[in-house]
């Protein structure tokens, strides 16, 4: 999976596998996490967002399944 670098004050780079709707997110602090079963519509979503940490706090955390990577 290609992660790709964003601007962002929490995150560093998002990847997305569609064919397998995972979403791979590296915080700066945090690690890098894989959540699974996100839509490719909330993943679009989110990339358009004005603010990354505030989408991903209301759409995505705590409502995938998702494990720690590193």
């Amino acid at each position: 999976m290609i992660m790709e670098k964003v601007r962002s004050s929490k995150i560093d780079a998002i990847g997305f596998d569609r064919s397998a709707m995972i979403l791979k997110i590296e915080f700066f602090r945090d690690g890098v996490f894989e959540y699974y079963g996100v839509p490719e519509r909330i993943v679009d979503e989110f990339l358009a967002s004005d603010s990354l940490g505030i989408y991903f706090k209301r759409f995505i955390k705590d409502k995938y399944r998702y494990v720690r990577l590193g």
